[in-house]
């Protein structure tokens, strides 16, 4: 298989958080990798006590009630009956395409491709816009906000008005919240009991906790039950259930944890400053770059045991992710002076 410029393979593509991928397109970098790559927090959420029948017995309804309860809360939805829990917000992606006809999706874009694809395999039409009122026809039109990669936030009073435009004409707007834990003012979850208004949170970025699978649909009643009916019994694991619920009911680790990113991500800004790399955007749990050279680095951080993000439709940009520690802030630096 050809090696290209960038280091990787002919025919393999680089996912966020690959580091199987990342391993065999650099055969010669050193071990451990540091994968800056996935927007994840590098400050997992605690673990709690587990009870033993989390893992030995089927999750209860009363166990799923209290997650929906606390999410509800944590997001500011107007109750658990406007809730719907799943493993994975990707879970959630894939499973709404399917509620609905077939019909005519708008993404703002660029953005997470995930959402083009799930609705183009459940048969719908897909096309990327690159404003919202160019999708004034659509059946459905996604909206990523803040957004991935480039953390474009849609005011939360624009947003409303296109549910409701979407609503009159029985459209829906899909809202993916993924990253609005580290944003709360851009959040729509408290109108989730609009008519035809999706919001889908993820659990795992903000928390740390990615390998949990947790994701929620936050919509109107009837809606919110059709996608619990839809994703089936016992849904979320036992154990995802106890540590989501006490997660989402611990507001002073949440206040904590949004001061130390915004931090962290004002100090990975200046070390990117340094290396004479341009931040065009991002949120606190990434940072967006814009250079001319980033196949190249993307390349030489990779030679390096670093993965990070890149994007093929759009080559001069790069997305990293939070250093864990010092020791893996001044891995970073090195490999970047060794580019500079």
């Amino acid at each position: 298989m050809a090696q290209t410029h960038d280091g990787t393979k002919h025919g393999m593509v680089l996912h966020g958080g690959d580091l199987d991928a990342a391993r065999a397109a650099f055969p010669g970098a050193p071990e451990p990798w540091l994968d800056l790559s996935t927007g994840i927090n590098p400050w997992p959420y605690p673990l709690p006590p587990l009870p033993a029948d989390a893992w030995t017995r089927l999750p209860g309804r009363a166990a799923e009630e209290g997650l929906r309860a606390a999410a509800a809360a944590a997001y500011g939805a107007p109750s658990p009956a406007h809730v719907a829990a799943a493993p994975g917000s990707q879970a959630l992606i894939q499973l709404l395409p399917r509620l609905r006809p077939r019909g005519d999706v708008a993404v703002l874009g660029p953005t997470y491709a995930e959402h083009a694809r799930g609705w183009a395999a459940a048969g719908h039409t897909v096309r990327t816009v690159a404003t919202a009122d160019a999708a004034a026809d659509a059946d459905v039109l996604v909206v990523v906000n803040p957004n991935n990669p480039d953390g474009r936030v849609v005011p939360s009073a624009v947003l409303l008005d296109l549910a409701g435009r979407m609503a009159a004409r029985g459209g829906w707007l899909v809202v993916d919240e993924a990253f609005a834990d580290v944003a709360p003012d851009a959040s729509v979850a408290a109108a989730a009991d609009r008519p035809g208004l999706v919001v889908l949170r993820s659990f795992g970025k903000f928390y740390g906790l990615a390998g949990l699978r947790l994701g929620f649909a936050l919509a109107p009643p009837p809606l919110a039950a059709a996608v619990r009916d839809a994703a089936g019994p016992w849904a979320v694991a036992g154990p995802a259930l106890a540590v989501g619920t006490a997660a989402l009911a611990d507001r002073a680790w949440g206040e904590r944890t949004r001061r130390r990113l915004a931090a962290a991500a004002a100090a990975l800004d200046r070390r990117l400053a340094a290396a004479g790399l341009t931040v065009e955007g991002g949120t606190p749990l990434f940072r967006l770059v814009r250079d001319a050279r980033a196949p190249a680095l993307f390349a030489a951080l990779g030679a390096a045991g670093i993965l990070v993000r890149r994007f093929a439709e759009r080559p001069d940009r790069l997305r990293i992710g939070l250093p864990a520690d010092d020791a893996a802030a001044a891995r970073l630096e090195a490999a970047l002076r060794r580019d500079a």
